[in-house]
């Protein structure tokens, strides 16, 4: 049986900085009211790159890393909810800009969870022997689905892009895995809808992104902190072993309460939502690369993690990854 595990990591943000004191001079709001609530101090907002221009400069930097040829990549997938177009998908795109022309290539859409439902198919993919590495990205422009004039959405979000490359192993490195799903609360957190036909009964015409904020807060304070506590339990790991847990970057104060919850010390908590707000399918790969990069995470196969990702849809989802 082949395995998986993670042998590059790379991420890609745009270069506008967006600072709290830069929205207060567009909306009602100030530095204080969105760091107080949130931890957010500042996000990087797109000028005029897209979705797969975020996520491509990813795959470049995965390949320059590896030093493989664009064609012996096997697979890309994309996690969005904000891609270019619904076709070609993201991940197409991605295909053409780089000269990936072996892989096949989808976009999923998973929300703020997406990166860690991508990375789990991913898995399959290379468990089932027929294929030996594939790229698997979290990129969004949330930036361009938002009512700018809504200061209960619009200072949450910012742009960018992570990603992976995933190859075969002959150990396994990813532990364990919950993925879960409640479409039945699907309303709390909504996006961009726009159905209309002159020959429907009732259309449709919601052209922003949507969250109740609290409804998400308490979710993920009670629903997720018992996920992650129940794969640790299930895990072949004690929770004392696991190095770090990179959460989604939603709100500071969630991750301080679900510590508590979960009983592991905060320190294992790394947080970058303060530089780059909410970035959705983007935020854990992202929060991955930084940490290898500034020396938190070895990346010598020495430590373990727990990434998680969990909102809209509702989608919730954990893997416990050696790295």
């Amino acid at each position: 049986m082949s395995y998986s595990k993670i042998s590059q990591v790379a991420h890609y943000l745009p270069e506008q900085v967006v600072t709290n004191d830069d929205l207060s001079q567009i909306m009602e709001t100030s530095d204080d009211w969105i760091k107080s609530r949130t931890g957010i101090e500042e996000r990087r907002i797109s000028k005029t790159e897209k979705t797969s221009d975020l996520a491509t400069e990813v795959a470049k930097k995965l390949l320059l890393q590896s030093g493989y040829d664009a064609q012996d990549i096997d697979f890309i997938i994309v996690a969005t909810i904000s891609p270019d177009s619904m076709m070609p998908s993201t991940a197409a795109i991605v295909q053409a800009n780089i000269g990936a022309k072996n892989a096949f290539v989808f976009d999923l859409t998973a929300a703020c969870s997406g990166f860690v439902f991508a990375l789990s198919t991913a898995d399959k993919f290379i468990q089932s022997s027929q294929y030996s590495r594939g790229i698997v990205i979290g990129a969004e422009t949330l930036s361009k689905t938002l009512d700018w004039s809504d200061r209960t959405t619009a200072v949450l979000f910012g742009d960018g892009a992570g990603g992976v490359l995933l190859e075969t192993s002959e150990e396994p490195y990813i532990l364990a895995e919950s993925l879960n799903s409640d479409g039945s609360k699907g309303g709390l957190s909504s996006g961009i809808t726009a159905l209309k036909s002159p020959f429907s009964v009732e259309s449709v015409d919601q052209p922003y992104l949507q969250m109740d904020g609290r409804s998400i807060f308490d979710f993920a304070i009670r629903d997720v902190s018992k996920s992650i506590s129940n794969i640790i339990e299930t895990a072949p790991i004690e929770a004392n072993q696991i190095d770090y847990l990179l959460l989604h970057q939603a709100n500071n104060r969630i991750l301080d309460k679900m510590a508590k919850k979960i009983g592991i010390p905060r320190e294992k908590f790394p947080a970058n939502m303060m530089s780059y707000g909410n970035t959705s399918a983007a935020s854990i790969p992202i929060l991955l690369s930084e940490c290898v990069a500034d020396g938190r995470i070895s990346f010598d196969g020495s430590q373990t993690i727990l990434l998680s990702g969990f909102g809209g849809g509702l989608t919730w989802g954990s893997l416990i990854v050696k790295i």
